[in-house]
């Protein structure tokens, strides 16, 4: 256990999300808990991840995460592994809200060099309709930025998908050009 990539998870406390600042200690090496030495609140190694408070083993749910995100049904990892649906549909909540806040945390605040991003549109196919799905990568490093969702291809996709980026380029000078979109 390192002390020194955790950090305090306390809302009321001053060093809340500081890494390395030396106020975390190892509180229970059994137990997996530190202590954060400001405000005295003990927490788990876990917390601030889909593992939290999981009685299964961190292995088995990172096998059946890695599983899904490929595209693997959930009937089957629960026919393979014995699993309960309810089970495994949880974990793939946890997981992507894990991944939502992380990318909320890194992304949204402007902590990725962007130089070129990318912006395209597609239609997506559902039960007895069809929507347009605007989405942004950065090019270099080809991580989304993001992504709407709009029934209509129109300035409202556009102007969402641009308020949802925009800020992630505020760091950095930005030019926007578009071509065959029909807002502009």
């Amino acid at each position: 256990m390192n002390p020194q990539t955790p950090f305090c998870h306390n809302q009321d406390c001053p060093a809340r999300g500081q890494v390395g600042q030396g106020n975390i200690r190892v509180h229970s090496r059994a137990d997996q808990r530190y202590q954060c030495t400001t405000c005295c609140q003990s927490f788990a190694a876990t917390k601030g991840t889909p593992f939290y408070r999981l009685r299964t083993a961190a292995d088995v749910v990172t096998w059946v995460l890695t599983l899904l995100s490929h595209g693997c049904p959930i009937q089957a990892i629960v026919a393979a592994c014995g699993l309960d649906e309810r089970t495994v549909a949880a974990w793939l909540t946890r997981a992507g809200q894990h991944c939502q806040q992380v990318h909320q945390h890194v992304v949204q605040h402007g902590q990725v060099d962007l130089q070129h991003v990318q912006a395209d549109e597609l239609w997506v196919k559902l039960v007895g309709r069809r929507v347009w799905m605007a989405m942004a990568m950065a090019v270099p490093s080809r991580l989304w930025l993001g992504g709407v969702i709009s029934p209509h291809r129109d300035l409202v996709l556009i102007t969402t998908l641009v308020q949802l980026v925009g800020p992630v380029a505020a760091a950095w000078p930005s030019w926007w050009a578009w071509m065959g979109w029909p807002a502009t």
